[in-house]
């Protein structure tokens, strides 16, 4: 019995080998693409995936290491991969015979009544102990085709969660940077109200002694309270961003001590005429390519039902009225069997579910497609983000320079009875507003290198060089 078993195992095997699975094989679709970015970018420095450590901030580093550890929304989709390799070898395991082990122990008495053509036991004791076995033959493909869609949802999977890792660190790199353009404005206005109240103590000084008019001291009351809004309103903004912060990292109830940014680099651009083959890389857009693989397969999963199921069936065991002589060759029993169901009539559904499988690969392509033109436009954006806020710097910090030197002439021109307190009000104003973009031009600088990483991936390498 065995032997004819792993015989008919084996004809099945080469019979199935020869057997190409039913519905199309994968292949990428062609997208129309341009091959270089349109903006342009001169780096040529090659950038890790930790790319975040190019920053050289230790807190920057410990925040994104705690979120990549803790962060909620990563352990589920690391849960999630989970999931979809043990669905990948639940499948897989379907293309193998399941072998099952059962025992059992019976007793049955038959009736005095009934009339037997020779004497037997009324009381029949009855011990069985068997192997079976049922494997479906693969003709059509459909156990493969299954394995082929579980095993390209198993890498979205993995991808899905590599995006949820490069879309956090973004995230938390963008935050930190919010917080610490947040500090420097703190700092800025902490020192304009304190000049501010000092401007205030000399006008009510000026106005007791006759010097100014009572208009100058209400002026500079409202400057002082000013100032005092907007400290106020920066340090709200700030506690937000620091829950933020909070809640990325897992760590809730957690605070980020102040500090600056002034001393952070940006980091290099990307080389010139950068292929747009590189965002094969990013994992949102392979992980959408992969949900592609998996609609396609399961096209051949749908059309393999219109077909007959064939299957083997076998069993190998003892059985005796004692359990001594279970083992004994006469209690050997066995049998092996052959199955067929050919579906006959089912009104239309098993075609409707081929269409439907059609349907859904199409709109698998729309979205692989959709994920990989994003995917270019989110680059160019950053990269013509980038290049214009480099741009603003330069002007911003010329702009900084002068506002301060005509605070500097306005509060002068007042002390000498040249102009009234109005000019200096409005040059306190310049140069608040000076500083305050030239903050935020740096953030938005630094915030866009960050859109920057996350656009390409995380990282990249120049022509010529191995690719992380």
């Amino acid at each position: 019995m065995s032997r004819a078993l792993a015989r008919a195992a084996g004809a099945a095997a080469l019979v199935l080998a020869a057997c190409a699975p039913l519905g199309p094989d994968y292949a990428r679709p062609a997208l129309e693409l341009p091959a270089d970015y349109p903006e342009p970018a001169a780096g040529t420095a090659a950038l890790p995936a930790d790319w975040w450590r190019a920053f050289g901030d230790p807190t920057l580093d410990a925040l994104v290491g705690a979120a990549r550890e803790r962060n909620a929304d990563l352990r589920v989709a690391a849960a999630q991969l989970e999931e979809a390799e043990a669905a990948l070898r639940e499948v897989d395991a379907g293309r193998y015979p399941q072998v099952d082990l059962s025992f059992t122990n019976s007793e049955s008495r038959v009736s005095a009544l009934t009339a037997l053509p020779n004497p037997q036991p009324r009381i029949r004791l009855e011990r069985r102990l068997a192997a079976s076995t049922a494997f479906e033959l693969d003709f059509w493909g459909r156990l493969r085709r299954g394995v082929e869609a579980a095993r390209a949802q198993a890498l979205a999977s993995r991808y899905g969660r590599d995006t949820v890792a490069l879309t956090l660190a973004g995230t938390v790199a963008q935050a930190y940077f919010a917080l610490r353009a947040l500090d420097a404005q703190i700092a800025f206005t902490r020192a304009t109200l304190a000049a501010r109240e000092e401007a205030l103590a000399l006008a009510r000084v000026r106005v007791a002694g006759g010097v100014a008019p009572e208009l100058e001291e209400r002026q500079a009351e409202v400057a002082r309270a000013d100032a005092a809004v907007q400290r106020d309103d920066l340090v709200r903004q700030r506690k937000v961003i620091a829950h933020q912060l909070a809640q990325l990292t897992g760590r809730a109830g957690s605070e980020v001590a102040a500090g600056t940014f002034d001393a952070l680099p940006v980091p290099p651009q990307p080389p010139a005429g950068l292929p747009s083959a590189l965002l094969e890389r990013r994992p949102d857009v392979r992980a959408a390519e992969q949900a592609l693989v998996a609609a396609n397969a399961r096209i051949g999963v749908a059309k393999a039902a219109l077909f007959p199921t064939i299957s083997l069936t076998g069993s190998l065991g003892g059985q005796s009225a004692s359990f001594a002589d279970l083992l004994l060759q006469g209690a050997r029993i066995w049998s092996i069997g052959f199955g067929l169901a050919l579906p006959l009539f089912d009104a239309g559904r098993a075609e409707a579910r081929v269409e439907q499988a059609e349907a859904r690969q199409r709109q698998a392509v729309a979205l692989y497609q959709r994920a990989a033109e994003s995917a270019f436009r989110e680059v160019a954006d950053a990269l013509s983000n980038l290049e214009l806020a480099r741009q603003s710097e330069d002007a911003l910090k010329t702009r900084r320079t002068a506002a301060r030197r005509a605070l500097e002439l306005a509060q002068a021109r007042h002390a000498a009875g040249y102009s009234g307190y109005l000019e200096v009000l409005d040059a306190q104003r310049s140069a608040n507003d000076a500083e305050l973009a030239a903050i935020r031009n740096r953030q938005a600088l630094l915030g866009y290198s960050v859109d920057l990483m996350k656009a390409l991936g995380g990282g990249w390498a120049p022509a010529g060089s191995a690719s992380r």
